[in-house]
């Protein structure tokens, strides 16, 4: 069976405790708004609006050491990851809901439910 995705986004994780200011930062270093602070499941997340071609950039506060990672949205997300897998990259596990990968890079990265696949640059279909 077939599924779909594509690039959604960049997340920059922040190991910091005022994920706000971090977004300020980043919002003047990128020319971008800051949208609004968002607490999920005890994560904090903040967007930043008006990206390039409908990109999600987002601000996370995190307990593990700041870096940049990216999101990949997929119809599919087990079927994006055992692709994924084939390539080479490895599931380092189910968190809230989706799957953290790390490619062969070392470079971790996230496999996110697609939530608009009209919108933005159609999505690549895998078979």
């Amino acid at each position: 069976m077939s599924h779909r995705s594509r690039l959604a986004g960049f997340i920059i994780d922040c190991e910091t405790g005022d994920v706000r200011s971090a977004a300020t930062f980043w919002s003047q270093a990128l020319g971008l708004g800051v949208g609004e602070f968002e607490v999920e499941g005890g994560a904090e997340y903040v967007g930043l609006e008006n990206t390039p071609v409908g990109l999600s950039v987002a601000l996370q506060k995190v307990s593990h050491p700041s870096r940049v990672h990216l999101d990949i949205e997929a119809d599919d997300q087990d079927a994006e990851a055992a692709r994924l897998e084939a390539l080479g990259a490895r599931r380092i596990g189910w968190v809230k809901r989706w799957w953290v990968m790390e490619a062969p890079t070392g470079h971790r990265f996230c496999v996110v439910k697609m939530h608009h696949p009209d919108k933005g640059p159609p999505p690549t279909v895998w078979d």
